[in-house]
């Protein structure tokens, strides 16, 4: 063997140990545009770690749900990080399926993350998960058309006036909706909002015996008032939209009102993305005068599986991702306007964001004001505010879904639309040994 061949045989194994020590995280994540914006900046992350490789997968909401839980159910090791939101990450953690977040580094802060997005992430006093973007939700509105109108928003209106409102700002020859909402079907997608209403109208999803409570007036009230306004001065197809579907509506100038995440706030807002962004305003969730609003509470966040062989890796990026710096980064590249929104005090606190986003103060109030202990104005046996924190919830939940997207796309009833949600979730909760 010549001295050339013994030197590029080394040197070729250098080569190869070098490769070798890469590690490739895999993440999974939902396609809502803070996400999308976090791939794009992870040069900075990759800066700081060049022995880590990102490689993502990027779904749509309701789909990442199925093969997130799927994955981790079957302890199938697809993922090293996880985008989970607040109805999963104290189920898991309770069948271990979660690495606690420990290690996350001395300038992590955890201290800094807002107290109602922190508990929801927490079991046992250990951190789970950690948010990337916090939320409640709340009304944004087109100010020149409420002028046109001659109509002014309250900052905390009622549902009645949003429906008057919406039929008021309806012009469907123009394309101009009164109002957008979501429709399609899924536990964390119509029902989430349809929850969320239902509690402004007295509904609950169980009462204190574990009794599903769809053949109550207070269901039917908030479904018919929900289909009723749709057909009247929502847009065509509306059972088929989600967050994406209604952001991208609302953009583009065809939505008067839309109810829903106050993340969306950063995106409505942006000239850059938004045709009606210097005429958006923004109010609380809608009230039935109960005592309760239509707002939910929730986190994006990130979580590391038990299943995952590169924990240590997989920490650096949660920390990344999810730390203070992150967020000062956004502002650097983007502006302070989309800095991830709903989790950390700090931002609250910051007085350029506070001139540059608007609807900081609303957010922050609608975040802090949703209560997941009592969410309904009866007594509940359950935890959370759009979500049934209970693992049965998931299948439950879209299934009843399916039911109240095909009575808004006038394929059933609301009356049947209930009576299958009562039948369905009844056999459910009564296999899965809730009801005794």
């Amino acid at each position: 063997m010549t001295l050339r061949t013994i030197l590029l045989g080394a040197c070729s194994a250098l080569a190869f140990a070098g490769m070798a020590s890469a590690e490739t995280l895999t993440i999974a994540t939902v396609n809502n545009g803070d996400m999308i914006r976090m791939q794009k900046l992870t040069d900075d992350f990759k800066a700081k770690n060049p022995d880590i490789d990102l490689e993502w997968v990027t779904l749509e909401e309701n789909v990442l749900r199925q093969k997130v839980t799927t994955d981790i159910a079957t302890k199938g090791g697809q993922y090293d990080v996880l985008t989970i939101g607040t109805y999963e990450v104290p189920i898991w953690a309770k069948q271990n399926w979660l690495q606690p977040l420990d290690n996350l580094g001395a300038d992590y802060d955890a201290d800094d993350l807002l107290p109602a997005i922190r508990s929801g992430l927490t079991v046992d006093g250990k951190l789970y998960a950690a948010p990337f973007y916090g939320e409640s939700s709340m009304v944004m509105y087109r100010k020149d058309l409420f002028d046109a109108a001659g109509l002014k928003m309250p900052d905390a209106p009622t549902w009645d006036f949003i429906a008057d409102a919406a039929k008021k700002i309806t012009d469907k020859d123009k394309e101009i909706y009164g109002i957008c909402l979501r429709g399609k079907a899924g536990w964390g997608e119509n029902m989430a909002f349809l929850t969320a209403m239902s509690n402004s109208f007295g509904a609950r999803w169980f009462d204190e015996s574990w009794k599903p409570q769809f053949d109550q007036p207070e269901w039917k009230d908030t479904l018919t008032f929900y289909v009723d306004l749709m057909k009247e001065a929502g847009p065509p197809g509306a059972s088929s939209n989600g967050f994406n579907e209604n952001l991208a509506l609302f953009q583009t100038g065809k939505c008067g009102m839309w109810i829903d995440a106050t993340v969306a706030a950063s995106f409505v807002s942006n000239p850059k993305e938004s045709k009606v962004a210097d005429k958006v305003g923004f109010a609380l969730a809608p009230d039935k005068g109960l005592g309760k609003r239509g707002n939910w509470l929730w986190a994006w966040s990130l979580a590391i599986p038990a299943s995952s062989q590169k924990v240590e890796a997989a920490e650096k990026f949660v920390a990344w991702a999810t730390s203070k710096d992150y967020t000062k980064l956004v502002a650097e590249k983007e502006g302070w306007l989309n800095a991830p929104p709903g989790t950390r005090t700090s931002l609250y606190e910051n007085a350029e964001y506070q001139k540059a986003a608007a609807f900081a103060k609303m957010t922050l109030d609608s975040i802090n004001a949703a209560d997941p202990t009592k969410p309904t104005v009866k007594p509940v046996p359950y935890v959370g505010v759009q979500f049934v924190a209970i693992p049965e919830f998931q299948g439950i939940g879209t299934a009843v879904g399916q039911q109240f997207s095909a009575a808004l796309a006038g394929q059933v009833s609301v009356d049947q639309a209930l009576q299958s949600a009562q039948q369905l979730t009844t056999r459910e909760m009564t296999k899965a040994g809730y009801i005794k």
